[in-house]
């Protein structure tokens, strides 16, 4: 907010005690993230800061603390509020009560779908939510030229929003090939912002191609999948940002690393978690929790989910509970185990009333569906001559990585088969913003189906859609289903849908509440486990079988997609 010279004079008066203050949180144990004292104090608010602690104040409004814990607001650093399958003001209203008072979203799912008009409409939430939502600009639309997204956006499309008061800078620099090959259009990017922030994305990059990546001026790390990896990348300058989503799950990975040597230079995100994870689980608390039952020292946690996020992410106002700082706090029951019972962001406590006060922004994208529809001979995936191993991708729970297998598959009339008995299904990869009707198909083993199959628009990056099945014909009813709801996840069975969640939005985001959405994961979820689905997160699993960004092998709708060679595969 703007300070005015009567604002800054009642701060300064309050925090004296000469003056009330607007809010006092009374008889709190304060949480210093620096030190990891914990001091019994009030704290005094003047609009949206704190202007003391250890003291006692009056103020305009009490609220009794309790002798509760207080800590300074989570703030998650990479996720695309897309990917939480609802809009930013239903992901507003889910997450703040977990603590998170801040979150840096990159719009870039929405982006390959529309364009620039993602970027207007996450940047227009933003100034509305109570949260304080943060948006650092799609750098890779499309993130390869190995797909077909529904968007384009170059360094010109870019610029008109560099100077937004909620931008923080560059976004994930996928194109990690690109940087190194030092493409012309990578350069314009990077350069555009080389006295600004660029987050990273450079799974398993390493030795020196990790070098020149950094070169770039890049800090920021939310792939890396193991120590090994997140050490070298400490050890070059790089932060490290633990990730613990519905999907890629890093945390048990990457827990060690974490201690009180690093943690100025760690920070946490989800990228990204859904509806019904965090009512089951929470958000970033669960993964406080769970780093602190690990053994990971308890203010260095809190140090790494707040201020040691803010530093690096150049939020020079937030992550400490102090004179000055801003009023983002999350009070405790108990700090071991992060159960969040209030929170305060930017001096306001979060109650209905204040998420029913906001202004709506009308969702964007509501006609992104432009696939024709299919029929079962669609998925017919015809034998090369002379061919013996098909290649297949590999899946495993938790990762996005996936792997290169094979199998020799039967072959009909119809094409090769799957092979239900060695888990192996079809998967397809059909175009859907309308630019050329393409359809990728291909295998994949590690999702159990024995029947029926599962569809989703979420199709990481480009968003078109993703089938898998042991059926070409429920594959077809999965795929036209969802091309008549607009976008979402289908699963279907012996010719008919058995569950479905409509994402109208760029065909990535529900109109709903977000409690009816975690409603209806979870019939999803029960309908793809009668299938045989032996994944927890199947439908975001599915989506991510399309990012070509990721190794190791891939499905887009040009084809079968080796990452690590950055070629499709003959």
């Amino acid at each position: 907010m703007m300070i005015s010279p009567d604002i800054l004079t009642r701060m300064i008066k309050a925090g004296a005690g000469a003056v009330p203050a607007d809010l006092v949180v009374r008889n709190v144990r304060l949480l210093d993230v620096i030190t990891g004292a914990v001091t019994q104090t009030d704290i005094a608010i003047v609009a949206d800061r704190i202007v003391g602690t250890h003291a006692h104040y009056e103020g305009d409004r009490v609220i009794d603390g309790g002798g509760r814990f207080a800590v300074p607001g989570f703030i998650d650093t990479h996720l695309h509020i897309e990917s939480s399958l609802v809009t930013p003001f239903e992901f507003d209203r889910c997450v703040l009560p977990h603590g998170v008072t801040t979150a840096i979203c990159d719009p870039h799912e929405m982006s390959n779908v529309l364009g620039a008009e993602a970027i207007r409409y996450f940047l227009a939430c933003a100034e509305r939510t109570v949260m304080d939502i943060r948006v650092n600009l799609s750098s890779c639309v499309p993130a390869t030229a190995f797909e077909t997204s529904g968007a384009q956006l170059e360094m010109a499309d870019l610029l008109p929003f560099r100077s937004h008061p909620k931008v923080i800078g560059l976004a994930e620099f996928m194109n990690f090939p690109g940087v190194l090959a030092t493409d012309p259009a990578v350069i314009a990017k990077l350069l555009a912002f080389q006295d600004g922030h660029i987050d990273g994305h450079a799974p398993l990059l390493t030795d020196m191609a990790l070098n020149g990546y950094l070169a770039a001026g890049i800090r920021t790390d939310h792939e890396a999948t193991s120590a090994r990896e997140a050490r070298e990348k400490l050890s070059k300058g790089m932060a490290i940002l633990i990730r613990e989503g519905s999907v890629s799950k890093d945390l048990n990975a990457l827990a060690e690393i974490l201690d009180e040597n690093t943690s100025s230079f760690v920070a946490l995100c989800t990228d990204d978690r859904n509806p019904l994870d965090i009512t089951e689980e929470g958000h970033l608390d669960s993964s406080i929790r769970r780093l602190i039952a690990m053994g990971r020292p308890l203010h260095h946690v809190y140090r790494a989910a707040s201020h040691s996020a803010a530093r690096i992410f150049g939020l020079k106002d937030r992550g400490l509970l102090a004179p000055g700082w801003r009023a983002d706090i999350a009070l405790l029951d108990d700090m071991k185990t992060c159960i969040v019972s209030d929170v305060i962001t930017a001096g306001r406590l979060v109650t209905p009333a204040l998420f029913a006060a906001r202004e709506i922004i009308a969702p964007v994208g509501l006609a992104s569906m432009k696939a024709k529809p299919v029929t079962a001979e669609t998925f017919v995936t015809p034998a090369k001559p002379g061919q013996n191993a098909t290649p297949v991708i590999g899946v495993k729970p938790g990762l996005i990585l996936t792997f290169r297998e094979s199998a020799t598959l039967a072959v009909t009339d119809k094409g090769l088969q799957p092979d239900l008995d060695a888990d192996v299904i079809k998967v397809a990869v059909v175009e859907r913003h309308g630019r050329n009707g393409n359809i990728g198909r291909g295998f994949v083993t590690g999702f159990g189906l024995k029947t029926g199959a599962i569809a989703s628009s979420v199709g990481h990056d480009s968003h078109n859609i993703t089938v898998i099945g042991a059926s070409d014909a429920d594959m077809a009813v999965a795929v036209n289903r969802l091309i008549a709801l607009g976008g979402g996840f289908v699963v279907a069975a012996a010719g008919k849908v058995t569950a479905e969640l409509a994402l109208p939005i760029a065909g990535l985001m529900s109109q709903k509440p977000f409690e009816d959405v975690a409603h209806d994961l979870h019939i999803l979820r029960d309908a793809a486990k009668a299938l045989g689905c032996v994944l927890p997160e199947p439908f975001l699993q599915v989506s991510f079988l399309a990012l070509p960004v990721i190794p190791h092998l891939k499905m887009t709708d040009r084809g079968l997609f080796d990452v690590d060679r950055f070629e499709f595969v003959d």
